[in-house]
């Protein structure tokens, strides 16, 4: 297991977490997710090269031990990052993900190829073009003007911009995620009871 945000964890109830561990468990009984399953785990198909990439980077976030797999606390760790982390903890979280090559910083192309990936996974509907968008992101924090962004720029920045933040925030919103997980635990339940009453366990 990786370094987790202990905090995050704590927070869940018992509830959530029991449901996310029978989604998991259903989905991925050996415990071990891979990037294949994971895509298959939350119904990812037919992805352009593009957004392949940006779930692959996704994946590669939340293995935080980095043996190739996402083991189920990592898995809890991440989804609770993500729902219910503090915006600091979100922001840095999000600024790891666009720095696709790991070079400490944000480029143009970087940002650019993620917002239009995470667009087509989430068929969003923005009144600004993928292009557009990252163009005003720069164009407002890019302090010193190099072309790139710092983890320091990114954070300060997003966080003084109301817009830029609520727009990213929503761009990674994973609450339907969450009901996807809510809805299989409930189908469990039923599918559980309805086979007790069959059996006649139920009185």
């Amino acid at each position: 297991m990786g370094n987790m945000d202990g905090k995050a964890v704590e927070e869940l109830s018992a509830t959530e977490i029991h449901q996310w561990y029978k989604k998991y468990m259903t989905e991925c009984p050996s415990g071990q997710l891979t990037h294949h399953e994971f895509k298959q785990f939350f119904g990812l198909k037919n992805l352009s090269p593009a957004s392949n990439q940006y779930i692959k980077e996704m994946f590669n976030t939340f293995d935080f031990n980095k043996d190739g797999y996402m083991d189920f606390m990592e898995y809890v760790a991440a989804l609770s990052l993500v729902l219910k982390g503090k915006v600091e903890q979100k922001l840095k979280w999000y600024f790891k993900l666009y720095d696709v090559d790991g070079n400490g910083c944000i480029d143009r192309g970087e940002l650019l190829n993620i917002i239009k990936a995470i667009r087509a996974i989430n068929r969003c509907n923005e009144d600004m073009t993928a292009e557009e968008f990252t163009d005003m992101v720069f164009d407002k924090i890019d302090i010193n003007g190099d072309g790139e962004l710092s983890l320091e720029e990114f954070i300060e920045g997003v966080q003084r911009d109301e817009f830029l933040l609520n727009v990213l925030t929503r761009s990674l919103d994973l609450k339907h995620i969450v009901h996807m997980i809510q809805n299989d635990g409930q189908n469990i339940h039923m599918e559980s009871t309805r086979q007790e009453l069959i059996n006649g366990d139920v009185h």
